[in-house]
């Protein structure tokens, strides 16, 4: 049996969507309010470019409230330590800011990400972009939306799309060492696609891969609260999202682009990561 073929409880998926979708849209409203005073860093994890701002951790400590104060026997894993085993077998998987370095210098890219997991697999994804005024919303074999101010607009990747012409994203790590083995991969991957954005948030990358403002995504190093609600949004809206070979997306280098543009993009990476040290 695939995950495909899992069936859930329809008004479980209900109250998770509607939860989701208020506990993000709180947290956004905060963390947009925030904006308007000073922002700085409050600490630095894997390096001292990769920082965390104490609006990082307010809006997180927003999010575990609402949700446990909902569903209190659920668990929770956020990218500023929430870590809350639950009873349930839901799990909400959260970013607070997903982008952080685009929000400290007043940049719009960037967005709180929500999901929820039932036994393992996402079901329920929400990110949330109040400076972009967008709110993406996907749930399992349901689709995925965009809610803006023109309305809700149902989301499907572009596809075919051929490799020379295609617009791919990218991000880059924190690390020197993995900065610089990136940046020799994407030296080789620009003569061969159409061009590269680097806009510094997963979650919205995979939202405008979804949305058809790109046509591809790829990274090395995302964790599960980057990909976990912009994950659905794209494969609701028909992308594939996978590691190299076929391993499940993780840490390791991740692909995300419409079925017949998945192919020739993963191939092509896979060879220039044989090639580089990384």
């Amino acid at each position: 049996m695939t995950t495909d073929d899992i069936e859930y409880d329809d008004v479980l998926l209900d109250e998770l969507r509607e939860l989701a979708v208020e506990a993000a849209r709180e947290a956004g409203a905060l963390v947009l309010e925030a904006r308007r005073s000073d922002v700085s860093v409050a600490g630095t994890k894997s390096s001292a470019t990769d920082v965390v701002t104490e609006v990082d951790r307010r809006s997180e400590a927003l999010l575990v409230d609402r949700l446990l104060s909902s569903r209190p026997d659920d668990g929770i894993l956020g990218e500023e330590g929430a870590d809350h085993v639950g009873e349930t077998g839901v799990r909400w998987v959260i970013d607070p800011i997903d982008g952080t370095v685009n929000y400290l210098y007043g940049l719009h890219h960037w967005a709180v990400s929500v999901a929820a997991e039932i036994d393992g697999i996402v079901v329920v994804g929400v990110v949330e972009a109040p400076a972009l005024c967008e709110t993406y919303v996907a749930v399992r074999g349901r689709g995925a939306r965009r809610h803006d101010g023109d309305g809700v607009h149902d989301l499907s990747v572009n596809d075919p799309v051929a490799l020379d012409r295609a617009l791919v994203a990218t991000g880059f790590g924190y690390l020197a060492d993995r900065r610089s083995a990136q940046g020799r991969v994407v030296s080789q991957v620009v003569p061969r696609v159409r061009d590269i954005r680097r806009d510094g948030a997963c979650s919205l990358d995979l939202c405008g891969l979804a949305s058809g403002r790109l046509d591809a995504y790829f990274e090395r190093g995302p964790q599960a609260w980057d990909l976990a609600a912009g994950g659905l949004v794209a494969t609701e809206a028909g992308a594939r999202l996978e590691g190299l070979h076929g391993r499940a997306a993780g840490e390791d280098l991740i692909v995300a682009a419409g079925p017949a543009l998945f192919g020739p993009l993963h191939d092509l990476l896979a060879e220039l990561r044989a090639d580089t040290d990384d």
